[in-house]
């Protein structure tokens, strides 16, 4: 377990490995699961504002979604997350020429057309964080869908924490994650 300030972080993020391997899985994390992706607080306002420019890169069946169940959803659990596709795929994901899921809102990203890059749950993935009173668990979430990742990613060399470096900082900052860098590669 490493410590950084009010994180805890599992040794799993430093000894797993894992790369996407979107050829093989498909994007699958956009489907499986009860509900859409998890969203902060600060996503729902977010997404409201950028809906519009969102809207041109999704599917027919994901504005229809969106459009009838709303830009997110609060679950029975009392958090907020996207809506779905007939209780499928995320509202915001759309199948590419090849049949692999992507996501709406980052590809308006890429393009510059918004400054909200996807939720940050989607982004962190397969790193999933528990928030309690005074600290952040973040801890690996190991999922059979994403089997291929971790074959690719110990094929690559590239442990979690590295090839979730971008949204770490993106959650933590720079300071964070340069000091999680040291705990990991000084404890090698």
């Amino acid at each position: 377990m490493i410590l950084i300030g009010d994180t805890v972080i599992s040794d799993d993020v430093k000894e797993q490995f894992f790369v996407c391997d979107l050829d093989k899985c498909k994007g699958a994390c956009c489907v499986e699961g009860d509900l859409g992706a998890p969203l902060e607080k600060d996503e729902m306002d977010k997404l409201d504002k950028s809906y519009q420019k969102i809207k041109p890169y999704l599917s027919k069946e994901g504005i229809e979604a969106i459009e009838k169940q709303g830009t997110y959803l609060l679950d029975e659990e009392g958090d907020f997350s996207t809506p779905t596709i007939n209780n499928r795929e995320c509202a915001y994901s759309v199948y590419d020429e090849k049949g692999v899921l992507k996501c709406g809102m980052e590809q308006a990203y890429n393009d510059g057309k918004t400054k909200f890059r996807k939720p940050l749950s989607c982004h962190l993935y397969p790193i999933r964080i528990t928030k309690y009173d005074h600290y952040d668990a973040i801890n690996y979430d190991r999922w059979h869908i994403c089997s291929a990742a971790c074959t690719l990613g110990q094929k690559l060399g590239v442990p979690v924490y590295k090839f979730l470096k971008d949204p770490l900082i993106r959650k933590y900052g720079e300071e964070w994650y340069s000091q999680l860098t040291i705990e990991i590669e000084g404890a090698d």
